[in-house]
């Protein structure tokens, strides 16, 4: 059969519905383990600088396992098989959170997990970018789903932890992996990873990530758009403890949190027609732009009334600049290396950089407070300067 000619791959629901139900599978584990890892971990014993240490390994190292395992993942037959196997071993690392309350078993359990449900997120991407080109739909839809089921799973936690012991934050993670591997296996379509049915050697593959690691614009896209993903550390990391000294309540400190992801989910179903009218180039620059100005303004505590329209430029600053290197990166690479190169865009912009940012996070909120929003603000005008460079070179080497 002709890849992409079966919109339905002979299983009767249509692609666009198929790939719906496996972000928003492979999202009811992250909707839980984002928001409430740490508190799992602190029933476990663990003190805040242990905590830290746990989440920033699998971070901090993902520059070298990511493309590692995306090479990996390139020598199978269909790009689902790889998935399949991640989501099983994840799985099983998240379930060894519950096995022991050692630091150090915890760092590997918690390495695991997170390293192998993280590489599938590039992986299903290369899938989604190529059928929404094929078959005409917006990526922004089923990525948007997901989303969508992150609010919900992040929901229902919060609801059943009012009743269950934090051991069942855990138990879900790993049961979600499982559920996401089943929705690989019977949902993804089966996506040949090389057109023409042969697989290269894996020096062969080794040497395409090579070429890609190589091009000085591949690299300043990547670079530029870990930067501008990387500014949200400290958002992440201690915006809920802030808005707490500002007087804001915690049900508020949710809804503000829910502005954010409902601005995304938004941004990723409705505006993909101004994305393609404006090129992935421009909406990096409009995400850049936007984290230029959300930050610096978290940084002088505005009052909640300001906190929504603030709020709301996480379409851009997440969203527009998520959408805008996808596309940008997908167009700077061949088909043969594209697995490698989503992979390496994921290892910075939602690995190193923001670990790195993450784990300076700390010292600059107990130092300055607030005020540490300005160095994440700074990182975000860095990627401002990227982003336009990229734009001016688009013009002589971006076909």
């Amino acid at each position: 059969m002709t890849q992409g000619a079966d919109k339905t791959d002979g299983k009767g629901l249509p692609t666009l519905v198929r790939l719906c139900l496996f972000y928003a599978a492979i999202y009811l584990s992250s909707g839980v383990s984002l928001p409430y890892i740490g508190t799992y971990l602190r029933s476990r014993g663990m003190t805040g600088g242990e905590i830290g240490l746990i989440l920033a390994v699998p971070l901090l190292l993902k520059p070298f396992t990511g493309p590692v395992l995306a090479v990996w993942a390139d020598g199978f037959t269909l790009r689902r098989t790889p998935m399949v196997l991640l989501l099983v071993g994840a799985g099983l690392g998240y379930a060894g959170l519950l096995a022991s309350s050692n630091l150090w078993w915890l760092i590997l359990a918690w390495f695991v997990g997170q390293t192998l449900l993280s590489t599938v997120s590039p992986l299903i991407d290369v899938i989604t970018l190529r059928r929404a080109r094929t078959e005409s739909f917006n990526y922004g839809i089923p990525r948007g789903t997901g989303s969508s089921a992150f609010i919900a799973a992040n929901l229902a936690m919060g609801a059943i932890l009012t009743f269950a012991a934090p051991t069942i934050i855990a138990a879900w993670i790993a049961a979600a992996c499982l559920v996401g591997a089943a929705a690989a296996a019977l949902a993804v379509p089966p996506e040949r990873v090389h057109a023409e049915g042969a697989k290269p050697a894996r020096s062969e593959r080794w040497k395409g990530l090579g070429d890609l690691v190589r091009d000085r614009t591949f690299v300043l896209a990547v670079v530029t758009a870990g930067l501008i993903q990387g500014a949200h550390a400290f958002y992440y990391g201690f915006s809920a403890i802030l808005w707490r000294k500002q007087g804001i309540s915690e049900p508020m400190i949710g809804v503000l949190w829910g502005v954010g992801v409902a601005a995304e989910v938004g941004f990723m179903w409705f505006l993909e027609p101004l994305r393609r009218r404006w090129g992935p180039e421009r909406f990096l620059i409009l995400g850049a732009s936007a984290a230029v100005l959300r930050w610096t303004c978290y940084a002088f505590e505005p009052p909640l009334w300001a906190l929504f329209p603030l709020q709301s430029l996480h379409a851009m600053t997440f969203a527009a600049s998520f959408l805008a290197s996808l596309r940008l990166i997908e167009k700077l690479t061949p088909p043969t290396n594209a697995s490698a190169a989503q992979a390496i865009n994921s290892a910075l912009s939602s690995g190193f950089t923001l670990g790195v940012a993450t784990l300076c996070s700390g010292p600059l909120f107990d130092a300055f407070g607030p005020f540490g929003y300005l160095a994440v603000a700074a990182m975000a005008l860095l990627g401002l300067g990227g982003a336009i460079m990229l734009a001016r070179r688009s013009r002589h080497q971006i076909v």
